[in-house]
Order: C-alpha cells, then sequence, then structure tokens
C-alpha cells in the first residue's frame, strides 16, 4: 500500500493533461502538459510509462505520450490519425500490446496493436451507433463495446491476431431508451456492470468467464431520486429540462460501485452484495459540476473527481459508501477524466 500517488486529469477545453502529486491527503499540482486537444479520455500503461490519449479537433486520432513519472510531464512521442473519428474511450488488454477503442461520434470500434508506444492502424473495426466505452476481459481474450444509440452490449472474442469474433449472440441489450455508457467487470470477472446515461440505472450482467457470454441479471436506480430528475432521451438537453445524465462508474471495493450523475452533480455508491445483488445508493455527495469523469485509487482510499463545467478538481477519502472532502485543487477547462498511478 502506497500513500503516495501521481494523478492524471485531461482537460478537453484546454488541450492539457495536468499531473498531481497525491500525499498525505493533499493534491500537489506539478505539471501541465499539452498536445491533446479536445481529450476526453486516455489510458495509462503504468509498466512502460506511456500514455495513449484520445485527441479531437483538426487530426482527430490517438496520440502516444511518455511519462515522467517523476516530474509529472508528458512528452508526445507519436499520432495515429482516426479521420472517421476520434475515440471517447480506450482500453489496454494483453499486457500492454493491444488497445481498443470506441468512437461515439463516428460510431465504430477498433482494436490496435502496441509496439513500444506506436499505435498500428486498425486490425479489427466494428460498427453500431454512438459507441461509448469498450472493455477487455482480465485475461485479453474478450471485449465489450457499450452501445448507447443501439442500447446494446456488444461481445467479442479477440483472437490471437486482434481480431474481434462476434459470439453467439453478438449482443445482449439493454432496457429500452436507456442509454448505456460505461461498463466495469467485477474483480472475479464472473459479472459485468453498466451504468446507463438516460435512466441512471446500473445493470448487471453475469459473465461466463470461459466462454465470454453476458446475461442480463437485474439492475438498480444509482441516482439520487429526491431531486424529481426526469428520464432523458437521445438529443434532449439533460440541463434544460432537468433530466437524468450519468456518466461514470468505478469500484472502490467489492461492495461498493460509485457512479456519477451530471445534472445534479452527485456521486452514490450502489452496494454491491457477495451474492451480486445491487442496492441503491444509500446516499449521495455533491461535487464538482458535471461530474463525466473520475478515478479511485487501486487500493481504494482515494476518489479524485473533475467536473466538466468546473476548473477544479476534488479529492476523498473513501470510506464504505461515504465520502470525506480532503482538498480540492485547480486543474484546466472541461476536465473530463482521471487516472491514478503510484509513483
Amino acid at each position: 500500500m502506497t500513500d503516495s500517488w501521481l494523478v492524471l486529469v485531461a482537460n478537453s477545453g484546454d488541450g492539457t493533461i495536468s499531473s498531481f502529486r497525491l500525499a498525505g491527503g493533499r493534491l500537489q499540482r506539478v505539471a501541465v502538459s499539452g498536445g491533446v486537444p479536445g481529450c476526453s479520455t486516455f489510458v495509462l500503461d503504468a509498466r512502460r510509462d506511456l500514455v495513449y490519449a484520445a485527441v479531437k479537433g483538426d487530426d482527430p486520432g490517438i496520440a502516444t505520450l511518455a511519462l515522467d513519472r517523476a516530474a509529472g510531464a508528458l512528452t508526445p512521442r507519436s499520432h495515429l490519425a482516426l479521420p472517421d473519428g476520434g475515440m471517447n474511450y480506450l482500453s489496454l488488454t494483453r499486457n500492454g500490446s493491444a488497445l481498443l477503442g470506441a468512437s461515439y461520434g463516428g460510431g465504430y470500434g477498433i482494436s490496435c496493436a502496441l509496439t513500444d508506444g506506436e499505435v498500428s492502424d486498425p486490425i479489427s473495426r466494428i460498427e453500431y451507433p454512438n459507441l461509448h466505452s469498450v472493455r477487455a476481459s482480465g485475461d485479453g481474450r474478450f471485449a465489450y463495446f457499450v452501445s448507447l444509440g443501439a442500447d446494446l452490449i456488444a461481445q467479442y472474442a479477440i483472437d490471437p491476431w486482434l481480431n474481434l469474433v462476434p459470439l453467439g449472440p453478438p449482443t445482449v441489450a439493454a432496457p429500452r431508451g436507456s442509454g448505456p455508457r460505461h461498463l466495469v467487470l467485477n474483480a472475479a470477472q464472473d459479472a459485468l456492470y453498466v451504468l446507463t446515461e438516460f435512466s441512471g440505472e446500473v445493470l448487471r450482467y453475469r459473465r461466463d468467464p470461459h466462454f465470454g457470454n453476458l446475461m442480463a441479471s437485474g439492475s438498480v436506480t444509482a441516482y439520487d431520486r429526491s431531486k424529481g430528475l426526469g428520464h432523458s432521451e437521445f438529443g434532449a438537453d439533460p440541463m434544460a429540462n432537468h433530466f437524468i445524465w450519468g456518466a461514470d462508474l468505478h469500484f472502490s471495493d467489492p461492495a461498493h460501485l460509485w457512479c456519477s450523475e451530471r445534472t445534479e452533480s452527485t456521486l452514490g455508491a450502489v452496494g454491491v452484495a457477495a451474492d451480486g445483488t445491487l442496492t441503491e445508493p444509500a446516499g449521495f455527495t455533491v461535487t464538482e459540476a458535471q461530474p463525466r469523469g473520475f478515478a479511485v485509487s487501486p487500493d481504494g482510499r482515494y476518489l479524485v473527481c473533475a467536473g466538466e463545467r468546473s476548473t477544479s478538481v476534488s479529492l476523498y477519502g473513501v470510506h464504505g459508501a461515504e465520502l470525506e472532502l480532503l482538498d480540492r485543487a485547480e486543474t484546466g477547462s472541461k476536465a473530463n477524466w482521471v487516472w491514478f498511478v503510484a509513483r
């Protein structure tokens, strides 16, 4: 266990990534690195100190940056152009030798090989409307892509050459109009959880670890129902209509799955029982305005939350289903993605 972390935060409005030293329950900004216009997601290969960042703008694609862990600075190394649209989610697999991506605007997902930080041209490509996230199983044999536009999770095997091979069936449904957005797998790899953007639910899917297939197995509300939020829909303005606006989710421990909601700017912990049964959050913490992204430290002790309508991040101590505000620090414009790495 360490009490010293480096925390990276993407600021899409500035095209930068801020680096913070977290020690003694305090955040200190140590560097701000540019070269990532419109960055809304990135992934870190901690073994190689490489960051793969999704960039947008005039030359959308995936930028590779080298991380100086001591100084917190990022140095651009290479760029893969993706003219069909930038990525909204990236996920590493196979010990950092492969990268998966999902493009919301482009409506496609990809698999790429990684060699010394170079991202290959896409090896395999799939297409579903408004793909919002992707994750691989822990053994690197399967990939799961979430389509907000089609209310489904697409399930694929990853063959030895990184081709995406559809399982039978190739998709599993989410509730119609729910807007599935982000996903996580549990530590045992026998369940997958999805947070929906429009209905504010956590959906549970049982997972066969050997064959990779998913099966729907219940759901629970993850937003603050006392606020009177309405069910959202595709194309609606959640803030103007006071609609549900679910965003991100992360485990802090096997029993607590934290979820963010952007209209009321809250964080709440869905309870996960040993048998997988879900329970609604017992309470909610108001956090940075419009919390699109947050992260929990690998030891589950800290949570850092960024807000798209805030220029600061909040650091919390995690105590079961409760959060203790420890510190706030300036970051940048439209902060939206957070990552922890041990110092």
